[in-house]
């Protein structure tokens, strides 16, 4: 007998896997496994659109603060300032964008370092009402539902 879950060899009087931890005749593994794709495929796709839409106003502050000089002439205090506090603004935007695409894709693609860095991602979008706290919320949940993260490690080993 082996284990579903790492192939190693299994003595028949055990209950678990002594190398992955996992139960013998457990059938909640395949469910919380079927469960743990379909929503980080939702999850996924829910980090790409979030990421785009905050490549929208980062574009729209950068197309500002370049035009900003433009508009103020008179005040040298703001003719060089406020351009700068915009694009700053717009750069913050990006990286946000960035990493909720990178993160998105990650999921998706089950890439391990995707998980730990959509935790960090979610607890930051906890501060961003209304959809960066309901994904924030929603990753929290998928996430950190199976324990150490085994089942999330199973699908990146496999993919």
């Amino acid at each position: 007998m082996f284990c579903n879950r790492c192939g190693s060899e299994l003595q028949p009087d055990l209950v678990a896997c002594p190398k992955c931890g996992k139960r013998i005749g457990d059938p909640v593994s395949g469910v919380a496994q079927a469960r743990l794709q379909r929503h980080l495929h939702i999850v996924g796709i829910l980090w790409i659109a979030l990421g785009a839409l905050f490549a929208i106003p980062a574009v729209a502050f950068f197309i500002l603060g370049t035009s900003a000089r433009l508009i103020i002439h008179h005040e040298e205090f703001l003719h060089g300032i406020l351009p700068l506090l915009i694009s700053m603004a717009a750069g913050t935007l990006l990286i946000l964008a960035a990493g909720g695409i990178c993160v998105g894709l990650g999921l998706m693609q089950y890439r391990p370092w995707a998980r730990i860095t959509a935790i960090i991602l979610s607890v930051l979008a906890l501060l961003h009402p209304p959809f960066g706290t309901a994904l924030g919320i929603y990753t929290l949940w998928v996430l950190l539902a199976d324990e150490n993260g085994s089942e999330y490690n199973y699908l990146a080993r496999s993919a």
